[in-house]
């Protein structure tokens, strides 16, 4: 497996949310519902590797149909053919990467709010290879991008004023009612809106707990039963207190032995 793109997975963090919910000017609730329906809440998969998805029409079109005929898979005219996620789509991205790197990186979307790697002028940054470091270093970064390709796109008036319908048809393309994007969009702002947002604490701690192996279910920022488990596991191992709520020892020391695992 190529370590390239992997990080330490640096969770979201107060700071992080702030900027970004200063930048965009819409509520949390408003920006959970987006982060929820595109990335299931989380930008990392469990290897620490940003969440992504490898578009093949979209490589087809950069790089003039060049690869299609050799490379059905990974490029053409028609979208789809994604298979798995996680590793599978790092497989198919780097077998574009050989191709054309430039190309590869534009075609794929990335971690929180799956941004195309072709919007990276709209996150801010200089070039395609800028925005991937962004996405690798961590969530903070992701949903700077994230903001910044809705304002650059447009779609952050219809975000702002909770138009989920033209939202996800600027978002997610003129075909975003066969997914349902809308409708999904307003049933998790309403979840948020009435249920409270995600506590980045406990989040963090899920996002750590998966790293390490823990397994503590959806990444969801809620203490469940699954989420306890796995928690009072890592306690017992690591000789630190059980307890049934998440303390500032145990979180330190997940971060710790995240920061020490090997890049």
């Amino acid at each position: 497996m190529s370590n390239e793109f992997r990080s330490h997975g640096a969770a979201l963090d107060d700071e992080g949310l702030e900027n970004a919910l200063d930048l965009a000017k819409v509520s949390a609730a408003q920006l959970w519902a987006v982060l929820a329906v595109e990335t299931s809440g989380n930008g990392f998969f469990s290897d620490r590797r940003p969440k992504i998805l490898f578009e093949r029409h979209v490589f087809s079109r950069l790089t003039h149909q060049a690869f299609d005929a050799q490379h059905p898979d990974i490029s053409s005219k028609s979208p789809g053919n994604y298979g798995a996620s996680g590793d599978h789509q790092y497989d198919r991205l780097n077998q574009a990467i050989e191709l054309d790197r430039n190309a590869a990186l534009q075609s794929t979307s990335w971690g929180l709010g799956q941004i195309m790697g072709f919007n990276f002028a709209s996150t801010g940054s200089a070039d395609v290879e800028s925005m991937v470091r962004r996405m690798v270093l961590s969530e903070n970064e992701q949903l700077l991008c994230m903001v910044g390709t809705l304002i650059g796109g447009g779609s952050i008036a219809a975000l702002r004023a909770k138009d989920w319908a033209n939202f996800a048809r600027r978002y997610n393309g003129p075909n975003y009612a066969i997914n349902n994007y809308d409708v999904r969009l307003s049933a998790a702002y309403q979840k948020f809106s009435y249920g409270g947002t995600p506590d980045l604490r406990i989040r963090t701690a899920q996002t750590y707990l998966t790293y390490l192996g823990w397994h503590p279910g959806t990444i969801d920022g809620i203490v469940g039963k699954q989420t306890r488990d796995a928690m009072n596991l890592y306690q017992a191992k690591e000789g630190l207190e059980l307890t049934t709520v998440l303390d500032d020892e145990t979180l330190a020391h997940l971060r710790s032995r995240v920061l020490a695992l090997p890049l």
